[in-house]
């Protein structure tokens, strides 16, 4: 095993191949280490993270080596069959690469069984191992920005489904109509770790009546639902600025799934602002970016602002307008309006209000995340946003006392530090590029949002190793470094699983202020750490 620590509270073990990685994962299922919160298990990595306050990385390191992974991973016995319309605009090519026919193409990939090794990517995205011991393709050399929900692909030596329409450079084979993702369903992934799959050729069965058969579409729990009026306490939206969504405290535990944590961006904002309104720390609230929210109360109520620098103001019924306090209970009453001006330090605003928004979770959780495209559509103007009746909970104040707005809020003009933590693919990079990391400025590019920030740096960094690397677990923080040499710095919404070296992640006391930083500021990262892999001590 090779321990890589991948942030302060989290570490990838390497071992080589999949097998001792599956072994590993359904030992620590089987006998799990006190304070590991989440696994994510990749072709030859296992992504932990775990609690610091409830086990050090030294004592985890040290009991993960004692563990036996000399045999195999156990299969379920639950077998999927999955019908498909073998008709892949890559299946000509594959043919050829293998040197063969598209029909004997086929035939090998029916004829065989395979096992759900691992999720990621997107939402019920699995990667299926097995199959003909020929299938070792390599994936497209240019990726398509588009393949459709329900393509049935090869890469490597895995076999896939996309669940959903996204950009993807899997060599296509067909397509199958059964929906990989589906939150009708009381599980929403049909493929589950440990599954058996096995593929049919649609042209010999008939699924006319196959009760999972659904058209694979876009989720729909993001179509916008019709307007319809809400009685009782409500938020109507006068404008929703750049964008405005619904989030909590995140989605956690749904790593099997393929779904990723999400949640606000600026945690401690989030809290700040239902702590004070008197809510749960965990309620959903309004994440805005840029200022331009502007909110009519239906009925009287208290709401709190907190995050980005940006200033407030209520306008009432009678137009009479004054400004209102950050970090501070609001009262509104019937008919007043508070605005969200544009801020000049930080970019995200959080907005609660008193009792919670009446809006359902997804998966436990009421966050939006904009890349796996799971939970409540974007806030847009002329929605009415229902708000539920005060908690009675004991211990919940009516409301909170104001706070001090944080110092030190991201400003386009300054440079805006950042601890990161080496690892887990530092020597992937010439001592150059490590070097580079911490020397120079990096400005935040316009095509940054929710999923990562994009920055752009005087020289890019080059690489020490070449060719690819298997798809591994990735943690929010995490410095992944495409081809090109600018990093990407991955916040709330990024992907579980990602194919480009990490050489580092921003330390999590550090991610709410990441979360805060506008576009065209710069950044300065500033190594804690060494740069060398973690070694077990026997003594632990």
């Amino acid at each position: 095993m090779r321990f890589l620590p991948a942030n302060l509270d989290a570490l990838i073990v390497e071992q080589d191949g999949l097998e001792p990685t599956l072994a590993l994962l359904e030992s620590l299922r089987r006998e799990p280490i006190a304070g590991i919160e989440e696994m994510v298990p990749a072709a030859r990595t296992l992504l932990i993270r775990f609690r610091p306050a409830a086990c050090s990385m030294a004592a985890l390191v040290a009991a993960i080596a004692r563990r036996d992974v000399s045999g195999r991973a156990a299969r379920g016995d639950t077998l999927i069959e999955i019908p498909v319309r073998y008709d892949g605009e890559d299946l000509a090519e594959v043919a050829q690469i293998l040197g063969t026919t598209p029909e004997e193409v086929v035939r090998r990939h029916t004829g065989s069984e395979y096992t759900v090794a691992f999720t990621g990517f997107a939402p019920g995205f699995a990667y299926l191992t097995g199959g003909h011991p020929s299938f070792d393709v390599p994936r497209r050399a240019t990726p398509r920005t588009r393949i459709p929900a329900g393509a049935v692909g090869l890469a490597g030596t895995f076999s896939g489904i996309y669940p959903q329409a996204s950009p993807g450079g899997w060599q296509i084979l067909g397509t199958t109509p059964l929906a990989m993702w589906d939150l009708a369903r009381e599980v929403p992934a049909l493929l589950q770790p440990g599954f058996r799959v096995k593929f049919v050729d649609i042209a010999t069965v008939s699924v006319a009546n196959n009760p999972m058969e659904s058209a694979a579409s876009a989720p729909k729990h993001l179509e916008p639902l019709p307007a319809a009026a809400v009685e009782g306490p409500a938020l109507r939206v006068r404008a929703a600025g750049l964008q405005t969504l619904f989030q909590d405290l995140g989605r956690h535990g749904h790593a099997g799934q393929g779904v990723s944590a999400s949640g606000a961006m600026d945690q401690a904002a989030c809290k700040a602002a239902n702590r004070l309104v008197g809510n749960p720390s965990d309620a959903a609230c309004l994440e805005t970016v840029n200022g331009g929210l502007r909110l009519r109360s239906q009925g009287d109520m208290v709401v709190a602002v907190t995050g980005a620098d940006a200033p407030l103001e209520v306008t009432a019924a009678d137009g009479r307008r004054w400004p209102a306090p950050r970090y501070a209970p609001v009262a509104l009453a019937d008919g007043d309006e508070i605005a969200i001006g544009e801020p000049v330090a930080g970019t995200r605003c959080y907005v609660a209000v008193r009792g919670g928004f009446g809006v359902a979770p997804v998966l436990g959780s009421c966050s939006t995340d904009t890349l796996a495209r799971v939970g409540p559509p974007a806030v847009a103007a002329g929605d009415v946003l229902a708000v539920r009746a005060p908690s009675a909970s004991p211990g919940l104040s009516a409301v909170g006392a104001p706070e001090l707005p944080p110092e030190g809020l991201p400003v386009p003009g300054e440079d805006v530090v950042l601890d990161v933590v080496p690892g887990p693919r530092t020597d992937w990079f010439t001592p150059e590029a490590l070097e580079r990391l911490a020397a120079q400025r990096w400005q935040v590019t316009p095509q940054s949002n929710r999923v990562g920030l994009r920055l752009a740096g005087e020289v890019p960094l080059a690489r020490a190793v070449q060719g690819e690397l298997p798809s591994e677990g990735t943690v929010a923080g995490a410095l992944q470094v495409p081809p090109s040499g600018q990093p990407v710095l991955f916040l709330a919404d990024h992907p579980l699983t990602g194919g480009y070296p990490v050489i580092g992640a921003i330390a999590p006391y550090h991610l709410d202020r990441a979360g805060q930083i506008p576009v065209n500021a710069w950044v300065r990262l500033r190594p804690v750490g060494a740069f060398a892999p973690l070694q077990p001590d026997p003594t632990a």
